[in-house]
């Protein structure tokens, strides 16, 4: 299945960067003030549907432009599809967007691709087997201390997103750590948090098609990922916060009084996941001592990475 995925992902990345070449010609429409769309999202949606569903007839597709339209309606097998995370960068001409595509087995996410095709670089993982850059193992980073950290970020920018609050909470996380970046693909900054690019991650407004993949590549590189709150059910919420265990729980702390899920689980659970995190990444050689410092109330259902093969699941490359 992994195969698959990015046999589709590269099709839709050589439609992406073609048209790069003439940016200027690709016709443009807005879907709503700030939000657009050209014919190479909709050419790129089309060749990686035309792929999956090639290979795997009886799966479901829920994808950005066309939805549910295309696939079995009642599959376990759903495969959520983004053909172009960053559109407003690549028609600026601004190279940092992905395409990116990830498989939902009885609501489980088991496989991921986030292909970067202004680069070359596939990210993929599987459930179980780990995180990859093109045929390199990856990691989350090691850091420890927020204000150690570069932190990615998203922006408001639609009509009816809470720019006061998040410039709040964008203020908050600016004044504890030593730098935010803010790239404008959701899906390549998870990948980026996977490789250890960045060392953590936050966005409001989210949609499944935007952290699908990513969600799978975060956790199978030791990382976390959740809603603000911490809970690990999140790809519907519209909130993300990412990172490695210690770093993840510090954004935790510091982003859930701005979540829309505020108040529920208890302190001592956020503090035993975070220990049986760092557990796990110490039983693979990337022990760190764990923060015993006070920490707020989220509830935190940690997904913890697996030991898994030193090598890409299916020799995909």
């Amino acid at each position: 299945m992994l195969n698959v995925a990015i046999k589709a992902a590269r099709a839709a990345g050589a439609i992406i960067n073609r048209a790069a070449l003439d940016v200027e010609s690709v016709r443009i429409s807005a879907k709503q003030t700030n939000d657009f769309v050209t014919e190479i999202d909709h050419a790129a949606e089309t060749a990686i549907i035309e792929t999956l569903l090639t290979a795997y007839p009886g799966h479901g597709i829920l994808a950005e432009e066309s939805g549910s339209a295309h696939g079995a309606k009642d599959s376990e097998f759903v495969w959520i599809i983004d053909p172009l995370d960053g559109t407003t960068n690549f028609i600026h001409g601004f190279p940092v967007y992905c395409v990116s595509i990830a498989l939902s087995v009885k609501g489980k996410i088991e496989q991921a691709v986030v292909y970067d095709p202004t680069r070359n670089d596939i990210f993929c993982a599987t459930k179980g087997r780990g995180a990859y850059l093109n045929d390199r193992r990856i990691r989350v980073a090691k850091r420890t201390r927020l204000q150690e950290c570069l932190i990615a970020t998203g922006f408001p920018y639609r009509p009816g997103d809470k720019l006061k609050s998040y410039l709040n909470m964008l203020g908050e996380v600016m004044s504890q750590c030593a730098g935010v970046r803010r790239p404008g693909a959701a899906a390549l900054d998870l990948a980026y948090v996977a490789a250890g690019y960045s060392d953590g991650f936050f966005e409001t407004g989210l949609q499944p098609w935007d952290v699908a993949a990513g969600s799978l590549l975060v956790t199978e590189a030791g990382g976390l990922i959740g809603n603000f709150t911490g809970e690990s059910e999140f790809l519907d919420q519209g909130e993300c916060v990412a990172g490695n265990p210690r770093i993840y729980g510090q954004l935790v702390t510091t982003l859930t009084k701005y979540s829309k899920f505020a108040g529920a689980g208890d302190k001592a659970t956020v503090r035993q996941a975070l220990q049986d995190a760092t557990s796990a990444m110490a039983a693979e050689g990337d022990s760190a001592p764990v923060d015993t410092a006070p920490v707020a109330k989220p509830t935190l259902k940690a997904k913890r990475i697996k030991a898994g093969s030193e090598t890409p699941p299916d020799a995909p490359f």
